[in-house]
């Protein structure tokens, strides 16, 4: 095995966790985004004409349960479970596009959420642990 090989499945497992860190921080966001859209706080913006608009009680339950969802799987992806890069990607995937038709409420925030989403998204595909397992010697404990 190559030092040029071991090297990449380190930088791949890092980026794996790295995004497992980043996703649950982007869970606990989507919390205080929610808790933020259901007190009616005045930062958002309320007064919008939009195609997808909602009440603003209606947008805050949707981003706390979308939160606490991918908070529960940015949790999981910890254990290193394969069905968690799925479901990783998925609901990411799902809250890039929750926070796109969320655009106009509060713009930062959302162009916030997006680019991290992205970034978890690329870091839990780029991780193959069944190859690094594979390529790992067995030694046993002494």
């Amino acid at each position: 095995m190559s030092e040029e090989s071991v090297v990449e499945r380190g930088v791949a497992q890092g980026s794996a966790m790295g995004g497992a860190v980043l996703l649950v921080t982007v869970g606990v966001l989507e919390l205080l985004q929610g808790l933020s859209a259901i007190s009616k706080d005045e930062v958002i913006v309320t007064g919008v004409d939009y195609t997808y608009q909602f009440d603003l009680t209606a947008w805050g339950w949707t981003h706390l349960v979308l939160g606490a969802i991918v908070t529960a799987a940015g949790i999981a992806l910890f254990t290193g479970a394969t069905w968690a890069r799925g479901g990783a990607m998925v609901v990411c995937a799902i809250s890039i596009l929750v926070n796109f038709l969320w655009l106009p409420y509060y713009p930062m925030w959302a162009i916030t959420i997006i680019a991290l989403n992205a970034v978890v998204i690329w870091a839990v595909s780029t991780w193959h642990p069944d190859r690094d397992r594979a390529a790992r010697p067995y030694r046993p404990a002494r």
